[in-house]
């Protein structure tokens, strides 16, 4: 539907009110608003009465909280405005200016590209700026300066693309990555913790993080300490203490021990602002594609200058040495690369998948070997409470209660089943354990009525905790189903529950396995802690390479090593936080986008939760971005070297080599701009 809205100008934030106003309603697939016209066109799957009434009913000033901090569209404006008014100036100047003063201006114009190449030259370097300045400043000296002025042009109109689209990748990246954290644990005045919405926070209100967990808000640590990983706040690989008095930022994750925080802002100061700093700064934006463009572009440039010495020296025309001059290429190769995998991490992010770097869709395409996490990742996201197995007379839904109670501070696929499935018994507990303690890929401790609690894994239990099985329980123990996953609870180091995890794999996990055979991985490997029995069967439904079970989180990390000596380049792909040491060893970290905060935070790259086959799409995505790149390198080769080949001949006058040579960048960085069709 096209709907026009009946007002004289539509401002920049009124078409993001808008646009996002509709995007979060019911039955509306996409939305696309026109600022400059003041037009809507909604695509939608629902009645066309409900669009009509929804629009009938909005208004700006009750929707001004639907829109984020940062959108895209100021960005956009700025650069369309730019590219208008460069193209504008240059035709006014041309159709309706004198040629003396059009040589002034071309005159003034040509320092800003003469400086650059004559300070390079001075430096002993010989570079595209060397190239540019010298075609300008012959064009001129031989009373060219219509040619001079075009080529300026040309210039500066690719510049301002090239910067559009590295603009706008950076923010499209940088919004992806943008603090996603609804809820945090927040301290009362008399000692309590209480789970509440973010944006019910004040300044000077106080919460509290645990290990893997997300700082939702800027603020000063108050009580405790904890190590924090702020590696997308400044780029730090190794967790930073945080002790009382420290501040900590939002979107910096907790990756061991706790800590209490003061809010000192609600609006996380900045964070985009210095997430866009940190990629633009990392050189994980640089593929070694476009380090390799550029490396290759300035070597090109000498030998550019050799072939018009070399051509006026055997023909002594000048024409003919200026048409090689004329076209060079380096400036196609710094410009349509760098484009063209900045368009490819755009184009991901539209698909919901977050690439921090184009270096990392580069190894993905070259990559052999694939490590998947099973639960969470090859598994639903929203496992389910099956049933719960009792021991010592105790009540089923007392053990449910306090399971609840301990793991709905430790957010996971496994703990969140948990918590829901307390809820919809309506079971509600008073916190009445001791601090919470969370040990990594094990299980919780905690104590309550001077008893100490465990609940996790069955190594946990039973090998490093000696928990013992009530006696004359072990038939009911040992006749416990293997088809679910097994989450076991002590208190006072005596079996008292396990909860069965019913644990569903996912539709699309088999079609992601053959997609990615298809695209030529061959060793596809899974890694589980769960029993033999369980981890077999999941691998053969959906078609694994290998398997390993009752894995622990320093295997799979050993693993991923191993198969990295062997010379392989290993993708590993997990949700939870006993991933976050395999991830971190790994050529290429992919993360479930709603695992555990750490885990997103070391992952390289973020997938959707919904659709895990975005996985094969990207590994698609990558490989023909890595084809587009072969195709512009010998677009380039070929356009060029026939366009000096004509210039020798007498065939183009130098004007119409730089054109054409200018025209044919453009072009291809153009079409680098485009999706890579999939």
């Amino acid at each position: 539907m096209r709907v026009h809205m009946l007002q004289y100008r539509m401002t920049l934030e009124q078409a993001d009110i808008l646009e996002y106003y509709l995007k979060k309603q019911t039955g509306v697939k996409d939305v696309k608003v026109n600022d400059r016209t003041s037009d809507v066109i909604v695509l939608f799957d629902t009645d066309r009465q409900n669009i009509i009434s929804l629009l009938s009913s909005f208004h700006y000033e009750e929707n001004t909280d639907v829109v984020p901090e940062h959108t895209g569209r100021e960005l956009a404006r700025e650069y369309e405005d730019k590219v208008i008014y460069h193209t504008l100036k240059r035709a006014v100047t041309r159709m309706f200016f004198p040629l003396s003063l059009r040589s002034a201006i071309s005159f003034a114009k040509s320092w800003k590209f003469i400086v650059p190449g004559v300070q390079a030259l001075l430096a002993g370097n010989i570079e595209v700026s060397v190239l540019d300045a010298t075609t300008i400043l012959i064009s001129m000296l031989r009373g060219n300066f219509d040619t001079a002025g075009d080529l300026m042009f040309l210039l500066g109109l690719s510049e301002i693309l090239e910067e559009w689209t590295h603009k706008k990748s950076v923010d499209d990246l940088a919004r992806s990555m943008s603090l996603n954290v609804e809820k945090a644990w927040k301290v009362l005045d008399d000692g309590a913790t209480v789970l509440v919405a973010v944006n019910e926070f004040k300044k000077g209100d106080r919460f509290v993080v645990r290990t893997s967990n997300m700082i939702p808000l800027d603020g000063i640590v108050v009580k405790e300490n904890a190590e924090v990983n702020q590696a997308s706040m400044t780029g730090e690989s190794l967790p930073v203490n945080k002790d009382a008095g420290k501040p900590v930022f939002a979107g910096t994750v907790v990756e061991d021990g706790e800590c209490v925080v003061e809010v000192t802002s609600i609006s996380g100061s900045g964070r985009y602002d210095r997430i866009v700093n940190m990629i633009e700064e990392s050189e994980k934006m640089k593929s070694d594609f476009e380090n390799q463009s550029t490396e290759l572009a300035d070597r090109l440039v000498p030998y550019s200058l050799i072939g018009t010495a070399l051509t006026y020296a055997l023909t002594r025309n000048t024409n003919k040495a200026l048409s090689v001059l004329m076209v060079d290429f380096s400036c196609a190769l710094k410009l349509s690369i760098p484009i063209a995998v900045l368009s490819a991490m755009r184009q991901a992010s539209n698909m919901g998948i977050v690439i921090k770097g184009g270096k990392y869709m580069e190894t993905v395409s070259q990559a052999d070997t694939v490590v998947f996490d099973k639960t969470g990742t090859l598994t639903v996201s929203s496992p389910k409470v099956k049933d719960i197995v009792t021991f010592e007379g105790n009540d089923k839904k007392e053990m449910l209660k306090l399971a609840a109670c301990l793991e709905e501070h430790y957010p996971h696929s496994i703990a969140n089943a948990v918590v829901k499935a307390a809820a919809d018994e309506g079971l509600v507990h008073e916190e009445k354990h001791s601090k919470v303690e969370y040990v990594v890929a094990h299980g919780i401790v905690s104590s309550i009525n001077g008893q100490k609690v465990l609940i996790g894994s069955h190594h946990f239990l039973f090998d490093d905790e000696k928990c013992i099985i009530p006696e004359g329980e072990e038939e009911k123990f040992n006749n416990i189903p293997d088809e679910y996953s097994h989450l076991y609870m002590a208190i006072g180091n005596r079996l008292v529950a396990v909860i069965l995890i019913e644990d569903p794999i996912r539709k699309e996990s088999g079609q992601l396995i053959h997609s990615l055979h298809e695209s030529g991985l061959h060793n596809l490997v899974m890694m589980t802690g769960d029993s033999e029995r369980t981890a077999k069967a999941v691998a053969s439904k959906v078609g694994m390479d290998a398997y390993y079970s009752e894995v622990l989180p320093e295997d799979k990390a050993t693993f991923v090593r191993k198969e990295k000596s062997n010379g392989k380049k290993v993708i590993m792909i997990g949700d939870g936080i006993n991933d976050a040491l395999a991830l971190s060893e790994a050529d290429v970290a992919v993360a479930i986008s709603n695992g555990a905060e750490i885990t997103r935070e070391i992952a390289d790259i973020t997938v959707p939760v919904d659709d895990i086959t975005k996985i094969a799409a990207l590994r698609n995505l990558s490989t023909k971005l890595e084809n587009r790149i072969e195709g512009n390198y010998h677009k380039i080769m070929t356009i060029n070297s026939t366009l000096i080949a004509l210039g020798i001949l007498g065939i183009l006058p130098p004007s119409s080599t730089a054109y054409l040579h200018n025209l044919s960048t453009l072009a291809l960085s153009v079409y680098s701009m485009s999706d890579i069709k999939m």
